[in-house]
């Protein structure tokens, strides 16, 4: 079957906790009210520690959304209007129809909640069924425990390590784990999502 080129445009997805909108530079204030504690970037190569530092990561998704490479999102708490921090589609490969979800953070208050879970199933329940996505790829720091269990509950499969990866700002040498949920597997992990509890 040949395919074409999958059409990523921006979009709202929406869940019972999250609202994903389409990242502006109208979220700024929002952004850096949820998002400069210094350990939500404790495993970022690149951490945001000021409004500046927010600003120029804000300005860097919306050049590569520019380029057609990452689709960002701001995250929304439904109930309040208030930004709770951000994801994006990244890594888009168009002709292979694969994507990536990353550069997720939320800031300290909504963490261990349902949101994240919630945000997760949006992006790949669009990726595959909007966008015919045959693959979505997670990844992240190999000593980010947190994050590694957290995206094989999601019922990703955990497929190697790129050794010497990253330099971090610190100057440590970062080891990344990939994951990823391929097309055939989406009903499953779709399944699997939806079965859990909504609190």
């Amino acid at each position: 079957m040949i395919r074409g080129e999958m059409k990523v445009e921006p979009v709202v997805l929406e869940g019972a906790h999250v609202r994903l909108e389409p990242l502006l530079r109208t979220h700024l204030a929002g952004l850096c009210e949820a998002g400069l504690a210094e350990e939500l970037w404790r495993w970022i190569p690149l951490p945001v520690r000021t409004a500046e530092d927010m600003g120029a990561y804000l300005d860097l998704a919306l050049q590569e959304q520019a380029s057609g490479v990452s689709l960002p999102f701001a995250q929304i708490e439904k109930a309040t209007g208030r930004v709770m921090g951000s994801t994006r589609y990244m890594n888009i490969e168009k002709t292979h129809h694969r994507v990536e979800i990353g550069c997720t953070w939320i800031g300290p208050e909504w963490q261990r909640t349902a949101v994240n879970t919630e945000a997760k199933y949006l992006l790949l329940r669009h990726a595959f069924e909007t966008l015919g996505s045959m693959r979505v790829e997670l990844k992240t720091d190999s000593m980010n425990a947190r994050s590694r269990a957290a995206i094989l509950r999601i019922g990703a499969k955990e497929e190697g390590t790129f050794r010497n990866h990253m330099i971090t700002s610190t100057g440590r040498v970062r080891h990344t784990v990939y994951f990823s949920v391929v097309d055939s597997e989406w009903p499953e992990v779709k399944a699997r999502l939806e079965s859990r509890p909504k609190g």
